[in-house]
């Protein structure tokens, strides 16, 4: 039986980067975002159920993303529409994967994971955390967005002290040499905790 850790952090936190080193320690990797991926795509578990709420948002037999965030653009109830197909399927995928790894600890890397509830599946979770400054900093630096897209999604995030608050370990980021130590001694912990009980 694996222990289950959830991952999570608002964009720019550092959290794709912090999977990769609980990967490098060992861990087994669920990505949320990986797994919608798998779903939307030709074949995918979400193709038929999106197909009959939006058929414009099918195309070559997968689900378009920009045409879905057309769709939610336009129509308020669009994405509770879409949360109400995709979160389930995520969680089925997310189940079957922590009962085929065979990694003491599998990591769920999730980035709504406290608003849909996800913790609740969780052995303990933690979320990575840098300053306001350096988070901003960060997703500009990527250039795929303009400020006023980040401080949207930004704002539409649980607030960053909340999570931390509801975390059982945090994260800080700020240097990839800082960030890896921490990911050692949680792991040390759990460990520790699992020989324990």
């Amino acid at each position: 039986m694996t222990f289950k850790l959830g991952l999570t952090g608002s964009i720019g936190m550092g959290k794709s980067t912090t999977a990769q080193l609980f990967a490098e320690a060992g861990c087994a990797v669920w990505d949320a975002d990986a797994a919608v991926h798998r779903l939307y795509e030709e074949g995918g578990a979400a193709v038929s159920p999106m197909e009959a709420l939006f058929p414009d948002a099918i195309s070559g037999g997968s689900v378009d993303r920009a045409a879905l965030r057309g769709i939610i653009g336009r129509d308020a109830e669009a994405l509770t529409q879409i949360e109400g197909v995709v979160h389930p399927l995520v969680r089925d995928d997310r189940a079957q994967f922590a009962e085929m790894t065979e990694a003491d600890i599998t990591v769920f890397d999730i980035p709504l994971l406290f608003e849909t509830a996800s913790e609740a599946d969780m052995d303990a979770v933690v979320c990575v955390t840098v300053s306001p400054e350096l988070q901003e900093k960060r997703v500009m630096e990527r250039g795929t967005m303009t400020r006023e897209q980040f401080l949207a999604i930004r704002d539409k995030q649980m607030p960053n002290a909340e999570k931390c608050a509801r975390s059982d370990f945090v994260i800080q980021t700020d240097t990839l040499e800082h960030a890896g130590q921490q990911v050692h001694d949680i792991l040390g912990q759990i460990r520790k905790r699992m020989t324990d009980a």
